[in-house]
């Protein structure tokens, strides 16, 4: 298994081989190899700010003597004309940079945004918004660091680090009993120790869930409001709760209210708007 570095250095390689490829021609045709100047990160809206540790890394693996002063931290809010960072060194570095680092600056700062709205709609209840693997391919280690630095919670991060039964594999299994048996039986012959939930689509089954046992989090997958409320007093604190399912930043508090430990937001990483920023040339 990969760790965090690796996948991150995997992404910056091929962030790099697509947008480089054999040379970037229109700055290597008419910027000198011994030029050097500084950049400056411009904020051009509103939001929190994401993504200023992983930019660090992309500048010191393209060009290690690349100098980066930062004056925002990720998880500030920000305005425009706010200056997050400049970056001194040779311009040609600077200039084959730049794209990359705002593709990975803007999407992580949209997703931190996004979810500190979510978060604002929490305060006051117990309940902590998560994400999903609606991720987009290849960055997924880095939304999840985004939403982190939004304020939400990161769900498992792939198939590898939790088990999660949905509706597909409790039907191929033939129900939820077997599905939970098989499960077990899997882990104890692997000698693993991870955290069980179960997708459930109705009161009747989370009866069933409840009666078997040998769960920590229960996933009400698009109950309504008051199947929420009858589900939460049913479960009484006995296993962790997450409603699940077409929840929107109207009607997540609502199912807050009803007392769940957890809502899994999608929206949150599969169809967000990146943050404007812009990297200049400094004066």
């Amino acid at each position: 298994m990969y760790t965090v570095d690796q996948l991150e250095d995997k992404l910056f390689e091929l962030a790099f081989a697509e947008d480089i490829g054999d040379g970037d021609h229109t700055t290597l045709c008419c910027i000198p190899p011994e030029a050097m100047g500084k950049s400056k990160l411009l904020v051009k809206e509103s939001g929190i700010l994401a993504g200023v540790d992983i930019a660090r890394k992309i500048f010191h693996k393209f060009d290690p003597d690349l100098q980066m002063e930062v004056f925002i931290q990720d998880g500030a809010r920000v305005k425009p004309g706010d200056i997050a960072f400049t970056v001194s060194g040779k311009v040609q570095s600077l200039l084959q940079t730049e794209r990359i680092m705002l593709n990975v600056m803007q999407r992580m700062s949209g997703i931190a945004t996004m979810t500190a709205k979510y978060m604002d709609k929490l305060r006051g209840t117990k309940t902590r918004v998560l994400d999903t693997r609606k991720t987009t391919p290849g960055m997924r280690i880095l939304e999840k660091q985004a939403v982190k630095i939004g304020g939400g919670t990161n769900h498992r991060i792939g198939l590898f680090d939790m088990i999660l039964l949905k509706d597909n594999h409790i039907d191929f299994a033939g129900g939820i009993d077997k599905a939970l048996d098989r499960c077990h039986a899997y882990l104890k012959a692997k000698g693993k120790n991870l955290k069980i939930e179960i997708e459930v689509r109705s009161l009747d089954e989370l009866r069933q869930v409840l009666a078997h046992g040998g769960v920590d989090r229960v996933m009400l997958d698009n109950f309504s409001i008051p199947m929420t409320r009858e589900a939460v007093a049913l479960i009484n604190g006995r296993v962790e709760t997450e409603s699940s399912g077409g929840i929107t930043i109207d009607t997540i508090r609502d199912y807050a209210e009803c007392g769940v430990d957890f809502v899994s937001v999608g929206a949150l990483t599969h169809s967000v708007k990146g943050l404007d920023l812009s990297f200049k040339a400094c004066e």
